[in-house]
């Protein structure tokens, strides 16, 4: 990972109390017995723009981080590392499959494929296979819920990440 700037670290925290905030507080949970089964909101998406903008160390680390620190201010059942896995590779796939492109404006597909790849290892089969190992909540049950909420999850993620690199690509080489 390079060396980040105080300007980054500022940016990587902000992004980290937003997922927080996203995650824990602006989205819809629904409970399986006693263990949150399903999230619904827009809590990934500062971890996936981390990743995209500053690498996937930076997403990886604002994942498990924002995954951390929201569990201790509003848990939701027992703490699990491997979610907190779960949560840091969602800032690490993107920008790892982003890799592969020549191009540093992203077009679209390339953004809801590497969006899309990330959410579908993380959203849709490790964390419900972590859940079921921890609180044997069925994988199947969760399933078709995990796999409608990311079908609108990552077209969305994938255009409001094209919006905000570009803007955020000019903030960034910005020096007063």
């Amino acid at each position: 990972m390079k060396k980040l700037s105080t300007r980054e670290l500022v940016y990587l925290s902000f992004l980290i109390a937003l997922n927080i905030v996203l995650s824990r507080v602006a989205s819809i949970r629904i409970n399986i017995g006693l263990v949150e089964g399903i999230r619904i909101g827009f809590g990934d998406f500062p971890v996936i723009m981390a990743g995209i903008m500053f690498g996937p160390a930076a997403g990886g680390i604002v994942g498990a981080i924002g995954d951390m620190i929201g569990y201790y201010i509003n848990p939701a059942g027992a703490y699990m590392p491997l979610i907190t896995f779960s949560a840091a590779l969602k800032g690490v796939i993107p920008p790892f499959v982003l890799k592969f492109t020549k191009r540093p404006d992203y077009p679209l597909w390339q953004l809801i494929t590497a969006i899309g790849i990330g959410q579908i290892v993380t959203s849709i089969i490790l964390t419900p296979y972590f859940l079921q190992l921890a609180f044997n909540i069925p994988f199947f049950a969760t399933l078709p819920a995990r796999i409608i909420a990311q079908g609108i999850n990552v077209p969305v993620y994938a255009i409001l990440a094209q919006r905000i690199k570009k803007k955020a690509d000019v903030l960034l080489n910005y020096s007063p």
